[in-house]
């Protein structure tokens, strides 16, 4: 698979929807993830990320304003020990008690599926950073509908050891802003990790469309020592 821009990538879809990355710096000291979500109608853009623990929540920007929960609010990154979770929706929690208790990535998301939001039917999608003994590895996955089919899971888990310095995967749920929304396609893509935290996040966070984007999660983990560095951007803050 040919290495692609990341900032080309999400500067040409004006809707991919939720994003998952996940890497190597290039100087291979630090694994990064970055996590980030977009919005087109009024309830989905009413969020913003706040921290829970050492991971992160939505909450509802405005209380007043919040229609349906059920889909937009929940706890993308969750940690469990030398584990760092991150997906789209309430499935982190699936991930992590089923993390806890022994089972694999992909044995936990096998009770769950697609979001039930026809006719887009949007994807699960999932990650793990793993960290330990000065070693990092990571997995992801896409629980998506097979076609447009509210019937059919189609489940699929990419694992990376060894990352390349300087390189990452990145998966989204929608492939492009048509109407209904298809769902990702494919591999997780690789793309380049450049710069430190600050820059790497300015970057996603600049790349992404200014209208339908709502807030960005990032963070560096030193693979030496596990100590994390953290970005959070919410765009109704910002207003």
């Amino acid at each position: 698979m040919q290495k692609i821009s990341l900032e080309e990538e999400l500067k040409g879809n004006a809707y991919p929807g939720r994003g998952i990355v996940i890497g190597l710096t290039e100087d291979g000291t630090k694994a990064v993830t970055a996590y980030f979500i977009m919005g087109r109608s009024s309830n989905s853009r009413n969020r913003v990320f706040v921290t829970e623990g050492e991971g992160i929540r939505t909450e509802a920007f405005d209380p007043a304003k919040l229609e349906d929960p059920s889909l937009i609010i929940y706890a993308p990154v969750r940690v469990l020990g030398n584990r760092t979770i991150v997906t789209n929706g309430d499935q982190t929690d699936t991930v992590y008690d089923g993390l806890d208790g022994e089972l694999t990535f992909e044995q936990a998301l096998r009770t769950r599926e697609f979001e039930p939001d026809g006719p887009n039917f949007t994807p699960r999608i999932s990650g793990v950073l793993h960290i330990a003994n000065g070693r990092f590895d990571y997995s992801m996955s896409i629980l998506k509908s097979a076609d447009g089919d509210a019937d059919s899971c189609s489940r699929y888990t990419f694992s990376y050891e060894n990352p390349k310095l300087g390189e990452g995967r990145f998966i989204h749920t929608y492939a492009r802003n048509e109407e209904p929304l298809p769902s990702f396609e494919g591999e997780p893509k690789r793309v380049g990790i450049r710069g430190d935290i600050d820059s790497f996040t300015d970057m996603v966070w600049n790349s992404l469309n200014e209208d339908n984007k709502v807030s960005l999660f990032v963070r560096f983990i030193d693979i030496a020592t596990g100590k994390y560095e953290t970005r959070i951007i919410n765009k109704n803050s910002q207003e």
